[in-house]
C-alpha cells in the first residue's frame, strides 16, 4: 500500500518506521520542504521518498496528518479529496494558542480537521499512545487479546475499517470509540485511554466508564 505522511516529528517518523518495516511504500512531507527531510529517508530506506504536501496528500488513497494542530489551515484541501485521511493530530492550547470553540467543547479537533478536508474521509488514530511506545511495541504475531490498543474513530465505516486494519497490520489491537464528535472527544488529552498502554479488554473497560465527557 502506498501511504502519505504529513508531519515528519515524533509520530510521523514512527509511523513512517512502522509502514516502511511492514511493506508499505511511504511519501513524507513536512512544512520546511523535501530537503530537510534527506536523513529521515535515508534511514527509512528504498521504500521511502520526501514529496512536497500536495504530492505526499496525492501519493496513495491513505494520507497520515500529523501537524501541529494550528497548522492544519494551512493544509490545501484539493488534494486530500477521497483519500483516506488519518487524523493524528492533538489539541494542546499552550502550542496551539486557544480556539474558542475546543474551549467550549462545541467540536473536536478531528471535526475542524474535517470540516477543512471536507471531500477527505478523516478518521482520528494514531494520536492516543506515546511514539517511543507506539514504535517499540507492535507485536503482529501476538494474539490481539495481548496487544496495545490504539483507538479509532470515523464518520465513514468502510475508511474506519481500513484504518483499523492497518493498526492490526502493524502489531496493535484497533479499538473504536465511535465517530468524529463523540470517539473523537473519548481520544482527546485528558481522557481515560490517552497516553495510557493498555490491552483491548482494559481498552473496553475504560470505554464502558467514560461518560465521553470533556
Amino acid at each position: 500500500m502506498r501511504v502519505g505522511i504529513i508531519g515528519s516529528g515524533n509520530i510521523g517518523a514512527t509511523v513512517a518506521r512502522l509502514l516502511v518495516a511492514a511493506g508499505h511504500e511511504v511519501a513524507i512531507a513536512n512544512s520546511r520542504g523535501p530537503e530537510s527531510l534527506a536523513d529521515l529517508v535515508a534511514e527509512l530506506g528504498d521504500r521511502a521518498h520526501a514529496a512536497t504536501v500536495e504530492d505526499a496528500a496525492g501519493f496513495g488513497g491513505m494520507v497520515l496528518v500529523a501537524v501541529p494542530l494550528h497548522a492544519h489551515d494551512d493544509l490545501p484541501p484539493a488534494p486530500f479529496a477521497g483519500r483516506i485521511v488519518i487524523d493524528a493530530n492533538n489539541y494542546y492550547p499552550g502550542r496551539d494558542g486557544a480556539i474558542d470553540a475546543l474551549e467550549a467543547g462545541t467540536t473536536t479537533s478531528s471535526e475542524l480537521l474535517a470540516a477543512h478536508l471536507p471531500d477527505a474521509h478523516v478518521v482520528k488514530a494514531f494520536n492516543t499512545m506515546y511514539y517511543v511506545t507506539l514504535g517499540a511495541e507492535g507485536r503482529p504475531q501476538a494474539p490481539r487479546a495481548e496487544r496495545l490498543t490504539l483507538f479509532v474513530a470515523g464518520d465513514d465505516p468502510e475508511a474506519t475499517a481500513r484504518v483499523a486494519a492497518l493498526i492490526e497490520e502493524l502489531g496493535f489491537a484497533a479499538v473504536v470509540t465511535g465517530p468524529l464528535a463523540e470517539g473523537g472527544r473519548r481520544q482527546q488529552p485528558g481522557t481515560p485511554v490517552y497516553n495510557r498502554p493498555m490491552t483491548p479488554a482494559e481498552a473496553e473497560a475504560a470505554l464502558a466508564g467514560d461518560t465521553g465527557g470533556a
